[in-house]
């Protein structure tokens, strides 16, 4: 059967593919719109499976803190380029999946997929479809969900680092600047952990290991090799717990000594940095 030019505009219209697409569809469904939206999804979830692979290092990551600010959401959803993240339809279904985590308060990145959008679309399969539209693989490359008695949030300027900082023993102050001096300092300098504590035991044991090697290769003992080796480990944590790292706007002190300064007693939680790269 013919399909007219109206026709093919309207399936376009409720659905966003391209006008060629569209008319592929109508065609092959015999004008039932319905029968054609359904070739349309299908036709997205086989691009979506044949760039399953593919590396997904732009996108952008957006915030929400709640009114209180004991709530903080990062969602960070990747394409595979950069003019693709700068559609509109891409930043529209980053901004309806951070709508999304709010209203449900989405424990996890699994949980926010799962999510039903406002336009009562599945999450997963609104990334399908938009998939299929623009031919790049899609996914939400990070998703954290923190509550404390304040959180403090950061976007970098290139919308591709996002920062949450969960403090508490607030006590009223007003911890706004020294959270984004943190969360800034966080950005930059990527700790690996919150203090000693929160570093795992194989980055531990390859730290070792390193400071081992080194000296070795600088001619010491190997009966001093496990003391030169801890002290190397030392100064890894205090350049990689944040902590224990300097404060880069004032040098004399630490992370850790800046929070006692703001306020006594004022300590972090935990932190979360989501980096599309």
């Amino acid at each position: 059967m013919a399909i007219s030019a109206a026709d093919v505009n309207k399936l376009r219209q409720m659905t966003g593919a391209g006008m060629m697409d569209c008319k592929k569809a109508l065609t092959e469904a015999g004008g039932d719109f319905e029968a054609a939206i359904d070739i349309l999804r299908k036709a997205g979830q086989k691009v979506a499976a044949k760039r399953a692979d593919n590396a997904t290092n732009e996108g952008v990551v957006l915030v929400a803190i709640s009114e209180d600010g004991t709530n903080g959401k990062l969602v960070a959803l990747a394409c595979e380029t950069e003019p693709v993240s700068k559609v509109a339809d891409f930043n529209e279904l980053a901004a309806a999946l951070l709508a999304s985590a709010v209203a449900t308060d989405a424990a996890d990145k699994d949980a926010l997929l799962a999510s039903t959008l406002a336009d009562g679309r599945n999450a997963q399969e609104a990334m399908v479809e938009l998939t299929g539209k623009i031919g790049e693989k899609i996914n939400v490359a990070g998703y954290e969900n923190i509550t404390a008695d304040k959180v403090v949030s950061y976007i970098h300027s290139n919308n591709k680092i996002g920062v949450l900082v969960a403090f508490t023993n607030v006590t009223g102050t007003d911890v706004t600047e020294v959270g984004k001096d943190i969360a800034m300092q966080i950005t930059a300098m990527k700790p690996v952990a919150l203090d000693k504590d929160g570093v795992d035991a194989a980055t531990i044991e390859r730290e070792i290991e390193i400071g081992k090697d080194q000296a070795r290769q600088e001619g010491k003992p190997e009966a001093m090799l496990e003391k030169i080796a801890t002290g190397k480990l030392e100064k890894f944590y205090k350049e990689n717990t944040l902590l224990n790292q300097q404060f880069v706007k004032d040098s004399s002190i630490n992370i850790k000594q800046l929070l006692e300064q703001t306020q006594k007693g004022l300590t972090i939680s935990t932190f979360k940095r989501i980096a599309l790269a």
